[in-house]
């Protein structure tokens, strides 16, 4: 069974709850990494978890959600071999997982709407790396 950490901000927590039992219901198991309300909450608190469970092969790969995705992304990218991307539609997330090999999907909240967060899960469950020429780019990323 596939492992996801998941985590989001106050204004992903809605939309976190929502794609939680549907990833289950494909046979994920989830590692909820918060936050547990509406709360306002800082969301690096919640990012950072999410990407160090990815970092540290504690899950496959990780899911943020926050109200723009910016946020939760640039902090998780902030972690070596980390490759957050920003996907609102599912042709973007398949792209980012075929050519960038990301490991952590980052939703908009605010922007998309609960259909189309799960197409773009979808389309980037689905999606393999292609490796190759993108491999040796993706190989270029980090900052060691």
């Amino acid at each position: 069974m596939k492992k996801i950490a998941i985590g989001s901000d106050h204004a992903g927590y809605e939309l976190k709850e929502i794609v939680k039992p549907f990833l289950e219901s494909k046979g994920f198991e989830i590692l909820d990494k918060g936050c547990h309300s509406l709360e306002s909450v800082d969301y690096p608190d919640f990012a950072h978890p999410t990407a160090t469970a990815v970092e540290n092969n504690e899950v496959d790969f990780g899911i943020l959600i926050c109200g723009s995705a910016n946020g939760v992304s640039m902090a998780a990218n902030k972690h070596q071999n980390i490759r957050a991307a920003i996907a609102w539609l599912p042709e973007i997330a398949a792209l980012a997982k075929q050519h960038n090999d990301a490991n952590i999907l980052s939703l908009p909240a605010r922007f998309v709407s609960t259909e189309m967060a799960k197409e773009i899960i979808e389309a980037y469950i689905n999606t393999e790396f292609e490796g190759g020429r993108h491999g040796r780019r993706v190989d270029k990323i980090a900052c060691n």
